[in-house]
């Protein structure tokens, strides 16, 4: 029945030379992403990249958690067989939370301003003033303070360690006694869970990422979040179930349909991608109000009018790697069931994820003009590294 986790034929082989493997990639990328703060002048930057990397793996491990508990309200059953590595991801969130830790430790006892500029209020904003005499700020100040962003991303952490505990517990006993009351408590778990993820993702979205850009208004921006989210953990679910399949552990287990569905959520997730990320820029440049457009004007152009990087980083992420390509590709059904076609495009979305990501937070990363500092420079390096220590 679909709502038992798959189970492999014979034990699992150990991975502990694979397990040490990674845990050294790991250290070894906070090792070069911390000697970056020895460059002087070089903190905002390294804060901001772990920003990206903490981000993007919280993304995926929240899709995880939605495509869960998905699958108890669907009773689907081509998730089956992923079940259970997606519950075994969830359990990266109390690690998601510390690696959180040191840009809130920075917030609080560092320069206010190393990551999000409202928190100083003697930040200095390019043709605006300070932080504490803009207009805009005060009206939001209420809701952006470092008060109110430490209470909240410790409240969105522990929502989605909550939720997980209880999906993971209920699964993990139903193993042990087959109880139908298990299968219950991981329906209503999802049945109020998914609403409660979903605004938790929302804010975490608007607190971390939108707020670096506060005066920028967008009603798409947690839905983009989210599209990212579930795109990331349907391609990182794909990469573990072709793993398990090449090392024997999905031998007589995973088939056809199992990609094929997978495969058909990652074309409709790509559509949604691209008409969210559409109507967020028609509606902001039908409109054409200053405090919305200068957040697209801030990526294409420099303050003398001459185009800068992230015009055609924006380019290729939006019309070709977020959409184009992927859309094109998975219109394929034999795109869709190969493993080694499919593997391709499990590879490349969240790549380009990275970079949607990058293109949303590096940008605050400004020179003396107000320019946003180019994304292929040394920069890039300390969020290749950031992304490295991943707990998932």
């Amino acid at each position: 029945m679909s709502t038992q986790a798959a189970t492999a034929p014979r034990s699992l082989p150990t991975e502990s030379s694979g397990t040490g493997k990674a845990l050294g990639l790991g250290l070894a990328g906070i090792a070069i992403t911390a000697g970056g703060l020895l460059i002087p002048g070089n903190a905002h930057a390294v804060a901001l990249a772990w920003l990206v990397g903490v981000s993007f793996w919280t993304a995926v491990t929240i899709g995880m958690l939605l495509l869960t508990m998905i699958h108890h309200i669907f009773d689907a059953s081509w998730s089956v067989v992923i079940r259970r590595q997606w519950e075994h991801a969830l359990s990266a969130f109390p690690w998601l939370a510390l690696l959180f830790l040191p840009l809130l430790a920075a917030s609080w006892f560092g320069p206010r301003d190393l990551v999000w500029p409202w928190m100083n209020l003697s930040h200095e904003l390019h043709g605006h003033g300070t932080v504490g005499t803009d207009i805009l700020y005060a009206k939001k100040s209420s809701f952006l303070n470092i008060n109110m962003f430490t209470g909240a991303t410790i409240l969105f952490f522990a929502i989605w360690t909550w939720l997980s505990a209880r999906l993971r517990k209920a699964s993990f006993s139903q193993d042990k006694d087959g109880d139908i009351k298990w299968t219950t408590m991981n329906r209503k778990t999802s049945a109020f869970g998914i609403p409660l993820a979903a605004l938790s993702l929302t804010f975490a979205a608007i607190f971390w990422i939108k707020s670096l850009e506060y005066h920028w208004f967008s009603t798409m921006y947690g839905v983009w979040f989210f599209a990212n989210c579930v795109r990331g953990a349907l391609c990182l679910s794909v990469l573990i179930m072709l793993w398990l399949y090449s090392r024997g552990d999905y031998k007589g287990i995973l088939n056809t349909n199992h990609l094929h569905s997978i495969g058909q959520l990652m074309l409709a997730f790509t559509v949604f991608w691209a008409y969210v990320t559409f109507s967020q820029y028609f509606l902001i440049w039908n409109a054409n109000v200053p405090e919305e457009t200068f957040w697209y004007n801030l990526r294409e152009l420099n303050a003398d009018g001459t185009p800068n990087q992230w015009k055609y980083v924006g380019i290729v992420i939006i019309l070709f790697g977020h959409f184009v390509v992927p859309f094109l590709y998975l219109l394929s059904y034999n795109n869709k069931i190969v493993h080694a076609k499919i593997k391709r495009v499990a590879i490349w979305v969240p790549c380009i994820i990275l970079f949607d990501l990058c293109y949303n937070i590096l940008p605050a990363l400004k020179n003396e003009q107000g320019d946003p500092q180019p994304l292929f420079s040394l920069n890039l390096l300390w969020t290749i590294t950031a992304v490295k220590p991943s707990p998932c």
